[in-house]
C-alpha cells in the first residue's frame, strides 16, 4: 500500500478501522462519479477526414466505416446512416452507438445496416449524433 505502513502491534478496533478507511479512501482507485468526464466542447465544424467505405458486405448486411475530427459534445454518440436504393430518397436509417474518447482528436464510426438485398445498388450519407447528457442513466 502506497503511503500506509503496517507494522506487527495491536491496534484498538477504532484505529484499525480508521487506518483501513485511510487506506481504502486514499489509496484505492476512485470508481464513482469522478471517472464521468464532462461533455467537450462541441466542434466548430464536424468534416470527415477518411471515407466512408464499405468495410465488410456480406449476407445481406454492409459495415460502413468512416473518420471524423471529433464532434465534442457528449461523449455518447451514434454514428448515422441514411440509405434507401433511390440517391433522392433515402428513406432508412441505421445507427450505432459509439463512445467518444475525448482526448482523441478524431473519431472512427462504424455501422451496420442489415436486410441489404443482393445485386441491389444502395445510396448512403453518414453522419453522427450525439446524445443529451440529461438523457444518460
Amino acid at each position: 500500500m502506497n503511503g500506509l505502513h503496517i507494522r506487527k502491534f495491536l491496534l484498538s478496533p477504532t484505529i484499525l478501522f480508521v487506518a483501513l478507511l485511510f487506506s481504502l479512501t486514499i489509496c484505492a482507485p476512485q470508481l464513482s462519479h469522478a471517472q464521468l468526464v464532462p461533455p467537450a466542447p462541441a466542434a466548430a465544424s464536424v468534416h470527415i477526414t477518411e471515407g466512408p467505405a464499405i468495410e465488410s458486405d456480406k449476407d445481406g448486411l454492409a459495415i460502413i466505416r468512416w473518420t471524423s475530427n471529433n464532434p465534442g459534445g457528449s461523449a455518447e454518440h451514434f454514428g448515422v446512416v441514411h440509405y434507401g436504393m433511390d440517391a433522392a430518397q433515402l428513406n432508412q436509417t441505421a445507427k450505432n452507438h459509439i463512445q467518444l474518447n475525448q482526448s482523441h482528436p478524431e473519431t472512427v464510426f462504424r455501422v451496420r445496416v442489415d436486410g441489404l438485398k443482393p445485386r441491389t445498388t444502395y445510396y448512403y450519407t453518414v453522419g453522427s449524433m450525439g446524445v443529451p447528457a440529461e438523457s444518460i442513466p
